[in-house]
């Protein structure tokens, strides 16, 4: 018996020697995009809701590059980009680099900041219906808007924020 403890427990010991895996120091290769590092810090998806963060990453991320539809002497392509809450257009240069985009999203979560200043401008209204707009462009920046529509019993106004609850 206490042979074979001594077996079992030999055995035991010697196969961890084997679990480690020596490395030689060097990582394999990784290769980072930081292509469309703008657009991301632009539309600052941080506060907006899941589907809408998700959408715009998967933007950001697109390789135009190894699409089936690369062609050497293009020079811009746009890109379609659907999910059930919303869709983005986005144009892209040969490089990959974002030029610019239109984006649409219907019922998505609203920020805090939208919602409390709905409820202290418009006490005991509802949002019923939201429509989220981000207008992006390499050169003039990005342009953020909610279309709200408000209800209170049978009572129905639209109003229009930005992302910042100013209402205009």
């Amino acid at each position: 018996m206490k042979k074979l403890l001594l077996v079992l427990l030999a055995l035991g010991l010697t196969t961890q020697f084997y679990a480690q895996i020596i490395n030689d120091g060097m990582l394999p290769e990784v290769e980072v995009r930081a292509t469309n590092y703008k657009y991301l810090n632009s539309v600052d998806n941080s506060e907006a809701a899941v589907p809408v963060q998700l959408l715009e990453d998967m933007v950001a991320k697109f390789d135009v590059s190894s699409s089936e539809f690369y062609e050497d002497e293009s020079d811009f392509y746009r890109v379609y980009f659907y999910i059930p809450e919303g869709k983005i257009v986005a144009a892209y240069d040969r490089d990959g680099k974002i030029l610019y985009t239109i984006e649409k999203f219907t019922n998505v979560a609203v920020p805090n900041e939208i919602a409390s200043s709905v409820a202290e401008r418009f006490p005991g209204w509802k949002i019923a219906k939201d429509v989220y707009k981000v207008n992006y462009d390499v050169n003039q920046g990005v342009r953020k808007q909610y279309k709200l529509v408000l209800k209170n019993g049978k009572k129905t106004i639209r109003v229009k924020v930005d992302e910042d609850g100013v209402f205009l």
